[in-house]
């Protein structure tokens, strides 16, 4: 009776394990966030605008923003809302949903998952779960983008700028936007309430993040509460999706590029020309997303998948923030087109491909000594035995610093948004040409660099923050490994600095 009673308990454990301390502030922070992050997406797209510039004029003139005229009954806070209201061309609470958007969304989700079944697919197995087991991922996004880009690139050969998926999308903007983020807040829960039915002895291998079972309502369903929550898709063969893998690459990633697409063909349709700022920035974003694609078996060793639960920031984070806040530089393009010349675009084009090399190049050494430590292409490198079985790398990439692949990241980062240069602009009436607007940059330059590098100083701050938390769960794995294996590799993301 005692030890089944023993080996109870411990598959319990293996399926919930011991929880550990709060992130992002706990549930006061996980609130916060969750109501703030829409927000910021909501202020990006109504206050870098084509109605009146980017950003709204008022704004960078608080005190006549907030001073209303002297015949006025507004307060100052009514006139400054009404005149943001107005410059930022706000279409109502009812106008931030449409039907279109709705079911052009629920395309958008369809085909995703119709490709995901019907295209052929890599069988891959993921890591070894705390249960023992493996789970098994279909992977074909790369093949399932070419496929709908191919398309797309077939009707704008035909049809051109008018193309009715980039017309679809510019017109929908701000609904689409609304669209997925509703779905991130439904997503959130569906597999928030669905989590609680994980239970020890599963056959499905379903398991709790470690994390992600604190027991506070808002902080699971914020980080999430399950690690790898799945679905059998009846009406498809019941085929089975791993809604976090699906999620992390497909819908939102993948719209990432064709929000930049659709933003190219608005830039033509204005001016009858794509500059080259565009296509810096179409271009290398879209290699990036494809590499990732290309790649799809590596996210399997990632923070995301391993250790994270499914939750509202993972949900918000892949379906919202992805596509509508890293396009923001070809949205801003769009509207102000901006020709770097040769030598811009050579010195910029520089510092995309350093940063790729060491991206790249270092998440190919570790995948390799992953999946085959063996290999005698890989006998030069040094590595720390740990006593949990595995090893860590002390030299070749991994030796200049611990997470050396995040620089490379950012490197590129700043090659997504030096092509808008110091962006800003103002819309004004045409005098020679009734019913256009003249873009201008008088008195704007330099004012809507927070909006066009706001990728690039988010996302240091974001792996900054990832790295504090790889190292969190490394320490706690590892034990004195981890603190040997520091020693050797003292720099965590910059060599001799940081």
């Amino acid at each position: 009776m005692a030890t089944k009673k023993a080996v109870a308990q411990k598959a319990s454990e293996l399926v919930q394990p011991a929880a550990h301390g709060y992130e992002f502030g706990g549930p006061i922070g996980a609130t916060l966030i969750s109501i703030g992050l829409p927000i910021g997406c909501y202020a990006f797209a109504f206050l870098c605008n084509d109605v009146s510039g980017c950003p709204a004029p008022a704004l960078l003139d608080p005190i006549r923003l907030f001073t209303p005229p002297l015949l006025s009954t507004q307060s100052g806070w009514q006139h400054a809302l009404s005149t943001l209201k107005t410059q930022a061309g706000w279409p109502g609470v009812t106008g931030l949903l449409s039907t279109e958007a709705v079911l052009g969304t629920a395309a958008w989700y369809g085909l995703s998952l119709l490709l995901y079944v019907l295209l052929p697919a890599r069988e891959v197995e993921g890591v070894q779960l705390r249960t023992g087991g493996r789970l098994q991922y279909r992977f074909n996004s790369f093949t399932s983008a070419l496929l709908i880009l191919v398309t797309c690139a077939a009707g704008s050969w035909a049809r051109g700028s008018d193309f009715p998926v980039w017309t679809f999308i510019n017109r929908n903007y701000v609904q689409l936007l609304t669209c997925n983020i509703l779905i991130s807040y439904l997503l959130a829960t569906y597999v928030y309430l669905r989590s609680f039915s994980v239970k020890p002895g599963n056959r499905d291998q379903r398991e709790l993040a470690a994390g992600g079972h604190s027991g506070n309502i808002i902080y699971d369903w914020f980080i999430g509460r399950e690690l790898n929550p799945r679905i059998a898709i009846p009406f498809l063969n019941n085929t089975t999706v791993d809604i976090k893998s699906f999620m992390e690459l497909r819908p939102g990633l993948l719209g990432w590029v064709m929000l930049n697409l659709s933003f190219m063909a608005r830039q033509h349709h204005s001016y009858g020309y794509v500059t080259d700022a565009m296509y810096m920035v179409t271009v290398s974003q879209a290699i990036y997303v494809l590499d990732a694609f290309y790649m799809e078996p590596a996210i399997l060793t990632t923070i995301d998948i391993t250790t994270d639960g499914f939750g509202f920031m993972l949900a918000f984070g892949d379906l919202a923030w992805v596509p509508f806040i890293y396009s923001l530089q070809a949205r801003y393009l769009s509207v102000h087109p901006i020709i770097l010349g040769p030598t811009k675009v050579a010195m910029i084009l520089s510092v995309q491909l350093f940063g790729y090399w060491i991206f790249r190049a270092s998440n190919n050494e570790k995948n390799r000594f992953r999946t085959n430590p063996d290999d005698p292409a890989l006998a030069h490198l040094k590595y720390i035995q740990t006593q949990s079985g595995s090893r860590l790398l002390t030299s070749g990439w991994w030796g200049k610093a611990r997470h050396i692949n995040y620089l490379g990241d950012w490197i590129m980062s700043w090659a997504y948004c030096l092509p808008t240069l110091l962006a800003g602009y103002r819309l004004t009436p045409s005098i020679l040409y009734p019913g256009t607007r003249l873009v201008t940059t008088d008195g704007m330059v330099g004012a809507a660099v927070p909006v066009t590098y706001f990728y690039l100083l988010y996302f240091a701050v974001l792996l900054v923050h990832r790295e504090m938390r790889d190292e969190e769960k490394c320490r706690r794995k590892y034990g004195k490994d981890w603190d040997e294996y520091c020693k050797k590799v003292p720099y965590k993301i910059l060599p001799g600095v940081y």
